[in-house]
């Protein structure tokens, strides 16, 4: 079958590694915002050119809301124009942490982000999703075996060790033990995780585990890096406990706002994330992981 990598330009550059892991060809879809906001897209299908019967959407979902329409306008017109199958290539795929409700009313954006997706995309493969109380991505995006969820924290625990051959790992809060454990598993590492309490969307508290940091190399390892307080709260705990330093290792790199100086404020070392959300801070890349899983998929 015949097979098309799409990408938006803002992604350009690790779409364009996917491709070439895939040995695809790729084109960027036209993307223009009018006064009003709306979108005008632009597949690149020329006039009485063959569309192809499969195409590769790449569409990381950091910064979501315009992204999520997006993707409703490029099915529409994918499926219009005759292609036949449609996998959506999301290294970030946002809208998973409400899960549930915690009031009467209040959306369950998980369910409904996921049910959307699965509606208008025969696959998905993403990274490291935000999912809790929930054991499989199939659950929140009902593809069955076609929505396949990766991890990065194997990738980013190899780069710990070339960087910090010693180093301990620690997690913020109880949600991160999948990733540590995972890392942990990968490389030897000796690993804990901190207990957290939430009071606002900036305001945390956290607790050490019961280790002794005295003189160590500690690299934080999380998920998500997105107002940076939980990251740097443990980082300031740590330093306060005699850590000789505190690094910061993510997949996604959101920092939103200032969530970089808040780190570094905290005395953060080095920052390093995956390119699931391009970054600065991008210390690994995740092409060849997406590819060995989309080549069972395409």
């Amino acid at each position: 079958m015949d097979t098309l990598l799409l990408y938006f330009a803002d992604e350009r550059t690790p779409a364009l590694r996917l491709a070439e892991a895939l040995q695809l060809q790729a084109a960027a879809i036209e993307r223009h915002r009018f006064p009003d906001d709306e979108l005008r897209l632009r597949l690149p299908f020329a006039a009485g050119q063959a569309v192809p019967a499969q195409v590769l959407l790449y569409r990381s979902l950091n910064r979501p809301n315009d992204k999520l329409v997006e993707l409703l306008l490029v099915a529409g017109e994918a499926r219009a124009l005759g292609v036949q199958r449609l996998l959506l290539v999301a290294p970030y795929l946002a809208y998973m942490r409400q899960d549930i409700a915690f009031q009467p009313g209040e959306v369950v954006s998980q369910t409904i982000v996921g049910a959307f997706i699965a509606q208008h995309f025969d696959a998905l493969v993403t990274v490291d999703p935000h999912l809790h109380r929930i054991e499989r991505l199939e659950q929140a995006v009902p593809l069955g075996n076609a929505a396949v969820c990766l991890s990065a924290a194997p990738l980013l625990a190899r780069l710990i060790a070339e960087r910090r051959p010693q180093a301990l790992l620690i997690g913020p809060d109880a949600e991160s033990a999948q990733w540590i454990e995972a890392a942990a598993r990968d490389q030897g590492f000796a690993h804990g995780v901190c207990s957290k309490l939430r009071s606002g969307d900036r305001q945390v508290s956290i607790e050490l585990p019961a280790l002794d940091f005295r003189k160590r190399q500690v690299v934080v390892l999380d998920d998500i890096a997105s107002s940076g307080r939980s990251l740097a709260a443990a980082a300031e705990k740590l330093l306060a406990a005699g850590a000789a330093s505190v690094d910061v290792a993510v997949t996604h790199a959101l920092f939103a706002g200032d969530a970089l100086e808040v780190l570094r404020a905290a005395g953060v070392g080095e920052v390093w994330s995956s390119d699931c959300i391009a970054h600065p801070s991008n210390a690994i890349g995740m092409a060849p992981l997406l590819a060995e899983a989309l080549r069972k998929l395409l």
